[in-house]
């Protein structure tokens, strides 16, 4: 990895207004861009249309495109112009007619270079509650010439075996671009508690303002450092961060310390302990309402 700026970029997507999200997601590359130079660039989760499309999963199939397709030939474009890699969120047109994608690509100035698919659609999200999204059961780990870049969406960022395995394929940076709704708290637990449970850095940006389903978005993007201090962190406003990221951090125990650190959480595994992780279980309380799992289990 080399020691490069990363950001992230926060503003209101308006419900299915997909030419304004683009041209209002441009404006604010261009200013991060001349603000701090950075190389890596983090959007809001499905930033092209917003997170909760207005009408059935068939409109938003419509409204998408494919990846490769219009939507991102135009990332490619910004890369290109801004010389940096843009973590660039948006729908995904299926094959099949009603099938979306909730994907993030990356793209580079030479293109795009890999494209995740939510591995962990929200609740509401999943078709079974009547949402939309189609997904996807591939974790991502893209090797570029700043550093290898991992991605996660939103509440993939809950769970700590799929940022586990996502740093086992090599990830220095995970990049959470989202559409989170619950509280703060849960925000920078699992934004600070990832990145300190892999040593990696973790980028999560977060999306502003109200959602077609009448959830207010709050903000707060941030950059985690692998010890898991905060070392940025947005308002709840249209707005953009970032941070120098240095290649060599968990030599100490907290950044800018004398304390060194003697331990890795990756080595540092009894993996002969966790016999049984991957079976399907349920919590011991139960939630207000289950949704079951019938089209993807």
């Amino acid at each position: 990895m080399k020691k490069f700026v990363a950001a992230a970029v926060q503003f209101h997507s308006e419900p299915m207004a997909v030419e304004r999200n683009i041209k209002r997601a441009y404006e604010l590359l261009k200013e991060c861009k001349q603000a701090s130079n950075a190389k890596l660039i983090v959007l809001p989760e499905s930033f092209t249309t917003g997170f909760t499309p207005i009408g059935t999963s068939f409109d938003l199939w419509k409204a998408t495109d494919t990846i490769p397709g219009k939507f991102t030939d135009i990332g490619k474009q910004w890369a290109q112009e801004l010389d940096a890699y843009i973590v660039f969120p948006t729908y995904e047109r299926g094959k099949r007619e009603g099938s979306v994608f909730n994907s993030a690509a990356l793209i580079g100035p030479s293109g795009i270079m890999g494209v995740y698919r939510k591995t962990h659609p929200f609740p509401s999200e999943r078709k079974e509650a009547g949402g939309w999204t189609t997904p996807g059961n591939q974790s991502c780990c893209i090797e570029t010439e700043i550093g290898k870049i991992g991605l996660v969406i939103c509440y993939d960022g809950d769970f700590p075996e799929l940022a586990r395995v996502t740093t086992l394929k090599g990830a220095e940076i995970i990049c959470r671009p989202s559409a989170f709704m619950r509280t703060f708290d849960h925000w920078e637990l699992t934004n600070r508690a990832r990145a300190y449970d892999n040593h990696v850095y973790w980028i999560a940006s977060n999306a502003v303002g109200p959602d077609a389903s009448g959830a207010y978005f709050f903000g707060s993007s941030m950059i985690i450092h692998p010890s898991g201090f905060k070392i940025a962190q947005a308002r709840a406003s249209d707005e953009f961060i970032w941070s120098e990221l240095d290649p060599d951090p968990i030599k100490t125990i907290v950044p800018n310390t004398s304390a060194a650190q003697h331990f890795d959480h990756l080595e540092d595994r009894n993996i002969s302990s966790y016999e049984g992780i991957l079976r399907q279980g349920k919590s011991s309380f139960d939630p207000a309402k289950r949704i079951p799992y019938t089209k993807w289990r």
